[in-house]
């Protein structure tokens, strides 16, 4: 879905917590770069590139990734763009999020599940142990560390904003000409109304609506998030609500 010029959003199926949904990666381009947020679940590169395709964008010209957090179904397929490209992708994401995603130390999702280990449900027993192989199996090295209000030039200007809570790396990236923010995982759309994400999923739920006040700086007309995608009604005036439900 075209979102505005130089924003394509993917509609990804995918199966989350057992039940049919759809996952939403964004496309950045430009005359320069092809820029692709977050990279699905593993073994979804092959519909990621259809729909790459699909949306009239070269994806052998995809040269960097942006990983807004360290989840498996944000890196999930990051290292194997990296690896079947005949071009250079460079991998960027926040400082908080490097090592983990690079595999230095454990996420921070999975190391709590290891911790309750011998307490869990069976279920999520199985959870874990499909999530250690799924990250011992996603490990790529980043290449670029992004920070606070840092602005990078692709799509005409963006600004990374550093949300952290839902992981403590976790950011979103802000399009200033287009007014459209990538929210990751700080907010969902449930039923069409924008959302804060559940604290069931949340490392620290306290820091994410700490982080969602920041938003209230920007003036966002469209809000892209990776589960529930497009929202776009009265952005600003719906961030104020959600936060002063904190």
């Amino acid at each position: 879905m075209k979102i505005a010029n130089g924003i394509e959003m993917l509609e990804i199926k995918a199966n989350v917590m057992g039940r049919e949904s759809s996952i939403n990666p964004v496309i950045l381009w430009d005359e320069k770069n092809v820029i692709l947020v977050d990279t699905g679940f593993p073994g979804q590169m092959k519909e990621i590139n259809e729909a790459i395709e699909a949306a009239g964008i070269d994806v052998n010209k995809l040269d960097t990734i942006i990983l807004t957090h360290q989840d498996i179904d944000h890196v999930g397929n990051a290292l194997s763009f990296v690896k079947s490209s005949e071009n250079e992708i460079k991998v960027l994401c926040h400082e908080e999020e490097k090592k983990y995603i690079q595999g230095d130390e454990t996420p921070v999702k999975l190391a709590k599940l290891e911790k309750n280990l011998n307490s869990l449900p069976n279920e999520m027993k199985d959870m874990y142990e499909k999530l250690k192989v799924g990250f011992g199996l996603s490990k790529v090295k980043i290449d670029e560390m992004l920070k606070d209000g840092e602005e990078l030039t692709f799509a005409g200007g963006t600004e990374v904003i550093y949300t952290p809570g839902h992981t403590p790396g976790h950011i979103c990236l802000y399009i200033k000409k287009s007014k459209v923010l990538i929210a990751g995982d700080l907010l969902t759309v449930n039923d069409g109304v924008l959302s804060k994400a559940s604290p069931n999923i949340n490392y620290d739920t306290n820091l994410s609506d700490k982080s969602l006040e920041k938003l209230k700086k920007y003036d966002i007309e469209k809000v892209i998030c990776y589960h529930g995608g497009l929202y776009e009604k009265n952005v600003n005036e719906r961030i104020s609500e959600l936060s002063l439900e904190a």
